[in-house]
């Protein structure tokens, strides 16, 4: 699998998308899956490709003989390579379709056609909203953080993986997408229409709070944040910047070189930022490549929903000291997909390494603790928007940083 991670793509995804994912593209000169054969690693050697056809064979003489009903041949197709991947129990490990692979990509470019919010997937396996983007069609629909998709045009999404959820989720500006949420704080289902729209992800807010403080909100790492991230810091320190803020809590993640890019804004040129181990130990390292660096205090605002990049970007910086972490531990994702087309247009999103901070870190399945613990006050959770002054995390790090600044 030497064309892993040769131009990157995902760590994480938006939404429509996704909490925690770190995913990398394949370029279509690299995708040479023609040796890619059974008996090449792991137990493949013990597949019967004979067997094997004989069998789906026999099933589908069954279905033609017996069924009642009409068959669609190719969405029995598609049914069987989404089978084949979904028997790994591997939820990140995702087979997509002609069509789902096209939306997801629109996805990771910060432009697509939905309802305009970021999801994860709930401790109890269901799609969660994590944040509704402001004036996007599910916040104007009245959806809030913390809804769980229960059903999409009358469809049970029990046990669907969070990609699957994303894709029809999604569609035409203009279309209706019928979704019944599950409202935990009041404990009932809610059917809500949503109008599709054309999505920009807003990926970064900031602004200078008193003192000299500069506030910066990333809510995801793709293609557009690389620019706004650069543009905010600049700005920052031009207005005489003493001390930052870096919002990444439900932050999901996003593409890995612009996480990257990120952390080279700050960190001086040639640190050791992140790298990567695949199934034979083979080590891919990512560095600083710039000469700007941030030297000033600075604190990372996390929480359970702070996936992938965002844990890549507070990792990093926790391990040089060059930020203090604040808020709860983040959700625990270190592991690395990859993504590669099939070549007629599908995809497989496939683990493929594991990834690791500066010090050799891997938080899979742990997260990253912060280094002074803050709980967001219950009255502000479940609420769209919450004004950095009254916001008991944003308020702690402002705490925090005003001991810092010299």
């Amino acid at each position: 699998m030497k064309m892993l991670f040769k131009r990157i793509l995902v760590i994480g995804i938006l939404c429509v998308m996704v909490a925690g994912i770190i995913s990398c593209s394949v370029p279509d000169d690299e995708n040479k899956l023609t040796d890619i054969t059974p008996g090449q690693s792991g137990d493949v050697k013990s597949f019967n490709r004979d067997a094997y056809n004989m069998k789906i064979e026999m099933i589908r003489g069954v279905l033609e003989k017996y069924y009642m009903g009409d068959i669609d041949y190719n969405k029995m197709t598609e049914g069987l390579y989404s089978g084949l991947i979904n028997s790994l129990g591997d939820p990140y490990t995702v087979y997509f379709s002609a069509e789902e692979y096209r939306k997801f990509s629109d996805t990771t470019n910060g432009n697509y056609a939905g309802i305009g919010c970021t999801v994860t997937t709930s401790s109890d396996g269901y799609a969660e909203i994590v944040k509704p983007f402001k004036d996007g069609p599910a916040y104007n629909a009245g959806i809030l953080p913390g809804d769980i998709i229960y059903e999409i045009d009358g469809e049970n999404m029990t046990g669907i993986d969070l990609d699957t959820v994303v894709t029809k989720v999604r569609g035409e500006p203009g279309t209706e997408v019928k979704l019944k949420v599950y409202r935990r704080d009041t404990q009932e289902y809610l059917e809500v229409v949503v109008i599709r729209g054309n999505v920009q992800t807003p990926t970064v807010e900031y602004k200078m709070l008193p003192d000299g403080i500069g506030y910066v909100q990333v809510t995801e790492f793709d293609k557009v944040t690389e620019t706004q991230f650069n543009k905010a810091i600049d700005d920052l320190t031009s207005q005489g910047m003493k001390a930052l803020i870096v919002d990444l809590r439900d932050n999901p993640g996003g593409m890995l070189t612009t996480v990257v890019s990120a952390l080279s804004r700050i960190l001086p040129k040639d640190y050791l930022l992140i790298y990567m181990e695949d199934k034979e130990g083979k080590r891919e390292e990512h560095f600083s490549k710039t000469t700007k660096t941030v030297d000033v205090p600075i604190a990372v605002l996390i929480n359970g929903n702070s996936a992938s990049a965002s844990e890549v970007f507070a990792g990093c910086l926790q391990d040089y000291g060059k930020a203090t972490l604040i808020g709860t531990k983040t959700f625990g994702k270190g592991i690395v997909q990859s993504l590669i087309p099939l070549g007629d247009g599908s995809a497989i999103k496939v683990t493929t390494s594991k990834y690791f901070s500066p010090k050799g870190r891997n938080i899979h399945g742990v997260g990253f603790e912060p280094d002074i613990k803050v709980e967001l006050d219950p009255s502000l959770k479940g609420k769209a928007e919450i004004p950095t002054e009254e916001d008991n995390q944003v308020q702690a790090a402002v705490d925090f940083l005003k001991t810092q600044i010299k």
